[in-house]
């Protein structure tokens, strides 16, 4: 399982500014993250996964089938219905505990939004519009004892993150996912 120690070795190698913080109690998801530290809950992202299945139909009468990540300030969830319009997609669902352990290496409730391979990571635009990019974010290690704290800049630059608009206003469809690649 990736946890604490892959994250903070993968942000060494890149020499990204950061700080793995040991929480005063357990946690058994990412949403207890404002409580633990302190904080509000803009400065304390979760990471839903969600199975994306594209419009186009494969043999079998099935569109193509992916994982996406979302990063959202804790507490707050992921409209399914606005997901599909964002992304331009057929459907959203959010993923099963299995998929997404299966796919991450993290335990479901404390995924991180770093090292997730293929997956696409998209983080909601109030997020990055309540916050100054210098701003400090604290984010799941996969384990329940702690947390990373990053800046929103850095975050969003190595995990690629394309900030998308989760409000449901006629703008959303902004990102899509076509063959191998984002456009």
């Amino acid at each position: 399982m990736k946890d604490a120690l892959a994250i903070h070795r993968m942000l060494l190698e890149r020499e990204t500014l950061h700080e793995i913080v040991r929480l005063p109690q357990l946690i058994a998801n990412a949403d207890e993250l404002p409580k633990a530290l302190g904080l509000p809950p803009e400065r304390c992202l979760a990471t839903r996964v969600h199975l994306v299945t594209t419009g186009g139909l494969l043999p079998g009468g099935r569109g193509s089938r992916y994982l996406t990540a979302v990063a959202v300030a804790a507490q707050a969830q992921v409209p399914a219905d606005v997901l599909r319009g964002a992304l331009g997609v057929r459907s959203v669902k959010p993923a099963s505990a299995d998929a997404i352990n299966n796919a991450t290496d993290y335990a479901a409730e404390l995924v991180a939004p770093l090292l997730l391979g293929d997956i696409p990571v998209f983080i909601d635009r109030r997020v990055v519009d309540s916050l100054d990019l210098d701003e400090v974010v604290y984010t799941a290690t996969g384990e329940p004892s702690t947390a990373l704290g990053i800046r929103i800049l850095d975050l969003m630059a190595i995990c690629h993150a394309k900030p998308i608009d989760l409000t449901g206003s006629p703008v959303t469809r902004t990102w899509r996912r076509a063959g191998s690649g984002l456009r």
